[in-house]
């Protein structure tokens, strides 16, 4: 697998532009916070009953997060390179996820320990500020697809998709984009067929 290619300065850096403003004072200890992983196509990043315990920032891949419902897998998120991922309710409550996520890619990450994220947010206002902004933009993702699969026809849920996330409608199987919009593989299928005719 490719090796790192940003060192955690560099994501460190993407992540003040992204969210807030700091000094290289702020930068160095939030550098410091940062823990890079990889992994292999097909890796489990968060198991189902491990208590998810850090926020993920994604520099290079896919990651697939899902449940299990009557045996079958439900895709509730899928995101790639420069983007938020965690179990919410795992990560805040401290409980076993239920959520699972795996790479879909090969995958470099790099983790937000909750723990050390909070004590460092103590004491560095423009930390505060990128942690409140991070949470922020996670449960706005999360209504915007509760929104979507609520309110949108098939076509349209598509269509917004590929327009908010491009790159996931060009590189996740199209099972795990099916099973993220509510609809049939089948439906799926149908609904590219007539955009791709536009």
């Amino acid at each position: 697998m490719k090796e790192l290619t940003n060192t955690t300065r560099d994501i460190a850096r993407e992540l003040a532009r992204k969210y807030s403003t700091m000094t290289h004072d702020e930068l160095d200890i939030l550098e410091s916070v940062l823990v890079p992983r990889k992994y292999a196509k097909g890796e489990t990043v968060l198991a189902e009953g491990d208590i998810c315990d850090s926020i993920i920032y994604i520099d290079k891949g896919l990651l697939r997060q899902f449940y299990i419902k009557n045996g079958k897998e439900v895709t509730e998120y899928l995101a790639v390179e420069g983007t938020i991922m965690m179990s919410i309710e795992s990560l805040f409550k401290e409980v076993p996820s239920v959520q699972q996520i795996e790479a879909i890619e090969p995958t470099i990450v790099y983790e937000l320990p909750k723990k050390r994220l909070e004590e460092v947010a103590l004491h560095n206002v423009n930390i505060q500020i990128l942690y409140r902004k991070i949470l922020e933009e996670s449960l706005i993702v999360s209504q915007v697809h509760a929104d979507l699969v609520r309110f949108e026809s098939a076509e349209n849920r598509y269509r917004r998709m590929c327009k908010l996330s491009p790159q996931v409608a060009l590189r996740a199987p199209l099972l795990f984009i099916a099973s993220y919009l509510q609809m049939t593989p089948e439906t799926l299928s149908r609904v590219r067929s007539t955009v791709l005719l536009d």
